[in-house]
């Protein structure tokens, strides 16, 4: 990061598949309201059980992105 001011915000990102699409899926959805998407931090991994199965993969991901001039 060089010069100017970034924010950092946290949100859950979920997908069937895996982590990684739920981590996907999450950065890419944040990007429709936020501008000026520039890193990520898995913060926490966790999923749902159904029926003693693997129902739903969740991350919780930290977002920065800079502020607008």
């Amino acid at each position: 990061m060089s010069g100017g001011v970034y924010k950092i915000t946290e949100i859950v990102g979920t997908s069937p598949i895996s982590f990684a699409e739920a981590t996907k899926e999450g950065v890419k959805r944040a990007g429709k309201s936020l501008r000026n998407l520039g890193w990520f931090q898995v913060i926490e991994e966790r999923g749902l059980i159904k029926d003693g199965q693997v129902a739903e993969f969740q991350v919780t991901v930290k977002i920065g992105f800079k502020l607008d001039d």
